[in-house]
């Protein structure tokens, strides 16, 4: 029998063994073809990705150009001179090309009329002798396209005239064309813009523009720059193309597409380079097979053996916590299964307690996941150890526990039970040489009564949980219907915002923001409003915290911004305010989500105001600081809502420097008659002026407060006094009593009617 057993265990080795050294063959070979083939198309990738680089530096660098030829091309004087009987050459020279070059090193340009002839030609070295007719027609196409856009940004107007209208929201934006020209076989960088004037314009007659071009050389410190921007090294300017391994190659084509020259470059080879560090490895690798084929022979038998041993090893490792050795999650559901069955049966009442560790996070970010590892195993430890016979504990997941009690008696036990499990924990636990405290939070469901059915009993015992936790913490929530009715009510609540931002049907109101005297409105803040269909008003009081805890706001803070930005444009003379959750700016691209809208909706990043509150800077405040300094940077202004109502409020101001300060309401509404809280105020706006920030009062309410904020000279005043929010009808006709002429001081006086009034 021994004999037939080695003789069934060697041809079972030979049915493995012989199959696996034909896959691993074939397996090899694959894997040597594979790689060769991954490596030339890795090398025709990178190669591809740093031509699409260097394309993008090279329109990057003309657009720059663009915005350098901007100063002199849109110039009213500039568009008088060029277009005059007469061409001033004389200040053409200093005014226009000689400027360029001094200030942006532009070595040559050429004024082209509107016949398409040179009218006026500069080089650094004082020579027109480089402006020739192929130059000309190869610039053509460029200054074809300037003069076609130029004349489509007119429209006739009903009355036969014609109104310059530009495609973009700012007139002084330039029409221009950028690319490469060949001049005497050196590639030139140029740009050809139209000398147009800055205002709107009105015309009887249509007419192409006089273009001017200008040209720097695509070699020296330029082609330096491109090289820096793109970190490509090695850069050489070629007039065919270069066959030679590793050099990456664009071809340079001039406006009518004709090929002038080549950039090249040493290429990156990552196949290449990936390959010759691997293939050693794969042929040792290769070699390793025959001795792997041998021993997986001798290990046939062994792990045959150890198979059976592992396997109930497996299992317990599959239904246990790793680091607490407790029952894991599913392993917890087949047990609490069991248990309600049982229960059913035997007509007795089942526990199930969700757990779950204060401020754990805090453990981890202060002392490391080491210490936290320690404080979850001595926390199971206690845990197991306080629970009733027949009863057991669980870890759910990172920091929470479940317990499973069975044979509960009654509540009043139960309860007991749980501040023996609070009282063992709240003992210090000693990790090293510190000793730390814990606390618990937890939430109890009792079936038959809260429920029989296992899914049922969790979420209504995690409902609980979740009671204690938004009561405080470190104290336990038993289920009531009333818990679920809440949490089904707020899911009720954001399913129904999500469905009314989807279908538009929020809105904006506006409150208005007047300067120190109440002379003129210099802002609105826009703020969410939202009307169901049925007419039921809900409040933001009751719909942005749900957004917030549901992650809807990053949605509702953007449709905010978005509508708020579009609606601006019909009150050009005023700053549009908007709130920014401490939630949004933990989105990775918040900040380009905010230029997108200002991009979408044309409107200059100075009119836009974002309103945060210290409560932003919580947690990973250097990103948020990073994120606000981005915006500034942009001339988004940044306003500090709320100062004042938290305790450090002062450090925030020292770290980053805000545009505007707006003083807590609470502040503005104590300080009638209260000397103390009327000296804070001035403190306040004293610090926010010596900072240079502009100072808001909000919750103006009486006239007293508003005379003491302008004896003291605060920048602007919000409140009912001023306005409630008003919607986009009602602040339009606010806005217009407001300019109305009813007397003969104007409209600078409608509020000072009012306080008089008052």
């Amino acid at each position: 029998m021994l004999k037939t057993s080695n003789i069934s265990g060697s041809q079972i080795a030979n049915t493995i063994i012989i199959p696996m050294v034909v896959i691993v063959f074939v397996s090899v070979v694959s894997i040597f073809g594979l790689m060769h083939w991954s490596a030339r198309i890795s090398d025709e990738s990178a190669r591809d990705s740093e031509a699409n680089l260097l394309s993008g530096a090279l329109q990057l660098t003309s657009n720059y150009m663009v915005k350098q030829q901007v100063g002199v091309a849109v110039w009213d004087e500039a568009y008088r001179r060029v277009h005059a009987a007469e061409l001033d050459t004389y200040w053409l020279y200093n005014n226009v090309t000689h400027w360029l070059f001094q200030n942006h090193g532009f070595t040559k340009s050429v004024l082209i009329d509107r016949d398409y002839q040179p009218e006026f030609i500069y080089a650094q070295n004082h020579t027109d002798r480089w402006m020739n007719e192929d130059l000309l027609n190869q610039m053509r196409p460029a200054i074809a396209k300037v003069r076609a856009r130029y004349i489509n940004t007119f429209r006739k107007t009903p009355s036969g005239l014609y109104s310059f209208v530009p495609h973009t929201s700012n007139s002084g934006h330039s029409i221009a064309e950028t690319g490469v020209l060949s001049l005497a076989g050196e590639p030139y960088l140029f740009s050809a813009a139209a000398v147009m004037q800055q205002i709107q314009t009105v015309i009887s007659e249509r007419r192409p523009p006089a273009v001017l071009v200008s040209m720097v050389p695509l070699r020296g410190e330029r082609l330096a720059e491109i090289s820096e921007m793109t970190g490509l090294a090695g850069f050489v300017i070629a007039n065919r193309q270069i066959d030679r391994p590793g050099i990456g190659q664009y071809q340079l084509t001039n406006p009518r597409g004709d090929t002038i020259g080549v950039v090249a470059w040493n290429a990156n080879r990552p196949g290449s380079q990936l390959l010759q560090r691997i293939n050693p490895y794969l042929v040792v690798a290769a070699s390793m097979i025959a001795a792997v084929v041998i021993a997986v022979a001798f290990f046939t038998r062994h792990m045959t053996r150890r198979l059976a041993k592992s396997e109930q090893q497996a299992i317990h490792t599959a239904r246990h916590d790793a680091l607490s050795g407790l029952p894991n999650r599913s392993h917890f559901h087949r047990l609490l299964s069991d248990t309600l069955e049982q229960g059913t049966e035997n007509g007795t009442e089942t526990a199930v307690v969700y757990i779950d560790l204060d401020h754990f996070k805090d453990i981890n970010d202060t002392l490391g996941h080491s210490a936290g590892d320690k404080v979850i195993a001595a926390i199971a430890g206690r845990l197991h150890s306080v629970v009733p016979d027949g009863s057991l504990v669980a870890r759910i997941s990172g920091d929470e526990f479940a317990m499973l009690i069975r044979n509960c008696v009654d509540d009043e036990w139960l309860d007991h039970i749980l501040d023996k499990v609070q009282d063992e924990i709240a003992q210090p636990i000693k990790i090293g040489s510190r000793e730390l405290h814990a606390s618990l939070s937890m939430g109890a469901a009792v079936s038959p009564r809260d429920g029989t059915d296992p899914d049922d009993l969790l979420r209504r015992a995690d409902i609980a949980l979740y009671d204690a936790k938004e009561n405080g913490r470190n104290r336990r929530s038993f289920f009531e219907p009333t818990m679920e009715d809440h949490v089904q009510s707020k899911d009720k609540l954001s399913r129904e915002l999500r469905l009314a931002m989807k279908f538009d049907e929020l809105d904006l109101a506006y409150q208005p923001q007047s300067d120190t005297y109440a002379k003129s409105i210099v802002s609105v803040e826009a703020l969410a409003r939202w009307t169901k269909p049925d007419g039921t008003v809900v409040p933001p009081s009751q719909f942005i915290p749900v957004a917030e805890e549901t992650g809807l706001i990053n949605d509702l803070g953007l449709w905010i911004l978005n509508k708020a930005c579009a609606k601006a444009h019909e009150w050009p003379s005023l700053s549009m305010s908007v709130n920014v959750s401490p939630n949004q700016f933990k989105h990775p691209r918040f900040v380009e989500k905010v230029m997108a809208i200002l991009a979408a909706n044309n409107l200059p990043p100075q009119r836009l105001e974002i309103e945060v509150t210290e409560t932003v800077f919580a947690g990973r405040n250097d990103t948020v600081l990073k994120s606000l300094r981005r915006l500034k940077n942009l001339g988004v202004k940044v306003a500090l809502d709320d100062f004042g109502s938290g305790y450090s409020s002062l450090s925030y101001l020292r770290r980053f420097p805000f545009d505007t300060l707006k003083i807590d309401k609470d502040f503005v509404s104590d300080m009638n008659g209260n000397a103390e809280a009327e000296a804070i105020l001035v403190s306040i706006i004293q610090l926010g002026k010596a900072l240079g920030m502009t100072i808001v009062a909000e919750g103006i309410e009486t006239i007293e407060q508003i005379r003491f904020l302008q004896a003291h000279s605060c920048h602007r005043m919000q409140g009912y006094f001023i306005s409630k929010p008003l919607n986009e009808a009602a602040l339009r006709k606010f806005l217009e009593d407001f300019e109305r002429t009813d007397g003969p001081d104007g409209p600078d006086y409608y509020y000072e009617a009012k306080i008089a009034k008052a």
